[in-house]
């Protein structure tokens, strides 16, 4: 008897705590866009900057394509040269409203059941140049539709981030010499 109430409240613990951490998708004082036009959100974006993480470390020539789904979520097929390892590497995922499909606040998933937080915290009114952030302030992406951004767009959206909190200072300039 005792022997299922451990494993009742171990199932329940791991429940909860999944819950809770799903429930967490953007840091606490960020906001999302609102009003947000997926299907202008959609297709290629180039990563030009961000906050490094073990699962894009040592990647250049990062690129980030979205599609719709029939099912109304969203394709995300992530790509990047190792440079160490000399190879390309790619990632599929999904993505799904984490709220309105109005907000800009999204739930994106590469691993099965998991998902984490994606936020475009800024956005142009032509969607060419984007600032997400994911659901702590250790993940900062900046993006465009093209390999380079406008100097007066890259201060702008860093002196967004910086005052919402990100450290830009450790931000990871992306390069993208290869097709």
């Amino acid at each position: 008897m005792r022997k299922y109430s451990v494993l009742t409240s171990i199932s329940l613990f791991t429940v909860s705590f999944l819950l809770l951490n799903s429930c967490k998708s953007i840091p606490q004082g960020v906001t999302a866009v609102k009003p947000f036009d997926t299907n202008k959100y959609l297709g290629k974006w180039y990563e030009i900057a961000r906050l490094d993480f073990k699962y894009e470390r040592n990647l250049n020539n990062v690129t980030a394509d979205y599609s719709l789904k029939d099912n109304g979520k969203i394709k995300v097929d992530n790509k990047g040269y190792n440079f160490k390892k000399k190879e390309w590497e790619q990632s599929i995922g999904k993505a799904k409203y984490a709220g309105d499909k109005d907000e800009a606040k999204l739930l994106v998933s590469f691993f099965g059941p998991f998902y984490a937080g994606y936020n475009v915290i800024a956005i142009d009114k032509d969607y060419k140049y984007a600032l997400v952030a994911g659901d702590s302030f250790k993940n900062l992406w900046l993006l465009s539709r093209e390999t380079s951004i406008p100097e007066n767009t890259k201060q702008g959206y860093l002196q967004k981030a910086r005052e919402i909190g990100y450290n830009t200072e450790a931000l990871v300039w992306v390069e993208h010499d290869m097709k």
